[in-house]
């Protein structure tokens, strides 16, 4: 096995375990990133959603309070304001979702799910989890959710929630007397669920990870060459040409010529000891040929 092949196989050796770690870190760390990329996304339209309820509540309520004794207006109400407003937003980016997700809600599209229902009952076990973070598989992929709790903290909803009695006409005439009813103070009735997709995000990620390593294989490649040449022309030849020299010595023929001792490294040394040594040899021979 020639010097060339040995140095070649370590070389070899030594980047497909740098590659190999340098591309499972390098993964990590990207898919991470493109997670919290995504959380910041979820966090953003929950913060959103949290606004247009603040809002109507301080803002348009007051200003219609006088007119829901004649007609019940949805638009008054925090979880309709913020559904609607967000659905305007998902119209534009498809796949993102928003939803006050209620086991017993007054409007039937707030209805919870069977996923939607287990975050609600998480939320009613464990009063101290203020928020949940986790992903599942939908229709267009993986989809990362965020989930606060909806509690009953104001009294002031119980007027229109606790029993169809003392709920506003107009209400009952609009969604009838079977739901959204019998809500207690401090009770958890359901969760705000936000929804974002993560197949951009990770495929981007994906992206910048093949884009990385195929640069860091152009590289090696790069170097691969450019340390062979070097590997050749600088150890290789001389010490091939030296061999070839001391064969001609170890044969008697002493008319090879001597080497250049010119630089520092480690081949001029070799050869200016090799062009010593065959001066001492060819001296010696010639005293052993005049008898001395």
């Amino acid at each position: 096995m020639g010097l060339r092949l040995k140095f070649n196989l370590v070389l070899i050796a030594v980047f497909l375990i740098g590659f190999a770690a340098t591309g499972w870190i390098s993964r990590q760390l990207l898919q991470e990133n493109a997670r919290d990329e995504v959380i910041r996304n979820a966090r953003l339209m929950m913060d959103t959603a949290l606004s247009v309820r603040a809002y109507t509540v301080d803002q348009v309520k007051p200003h219609l309070d006088e007119k829901l004794i004649e007609v019940f207006l949805p638009q008054t109400v925090p979880a309709y304001a913020a559904t609607e407003t967000m659905a305007a937003v998902q119209k534009k980016y498809p796949g993102y979702g928003y939803k006050e997700a209620t086991l017993n809600p007054t409007n039937p599209r707030n209805r919870v799910t069977d996923w939607e229902a287990d975050i609600v009952q998480q939320f009613r076990q464990d009063k101290g989890t203020l928020e949940l973070i986790s992903e599942r598989s939908g229709a267009t992929g993986r989809l990362l959710y965020i989930a606060k709790p909806i509690q009953i903290s104001n009294a002031a909803c119980l007027a229109c929630h606790s029993v169809p009695a003392a709920a506003p006409a107009s209400m009952i005439k609009l969604y009838g007397e079977a739901n959204g009813f019998g809500w207690k103070h401090n009770e958890i009735i359901g969760a705000q669920v936000v929804t974002v997709p993560m197949e951009v995000p990770i495929l981007n990620a994906d992206r910048a990870l093949k884009t990385f390593l195929i640069s860091l294989a152009g590289v090696f490649g790069l170097v691969f060459v450019v340390l062979n040449l070097m590997l050749s022309w600088l150890i290789v030849r001389p010490i091939r040409k030296m061999s070839q020299a001391a064969d001609q010595v170890s044969t008697g023929n002493f008319d090879v010529p001597e080497f250049d001792e010119r630089g520092r490294d480690e081949v001029a040394v070799l050869g200016g000891a090799f062009n010593r040594m065959r001066r001492s040899l060819d001296k010696a021979m010639q005293m052993i040929e005049r008898g001395e």
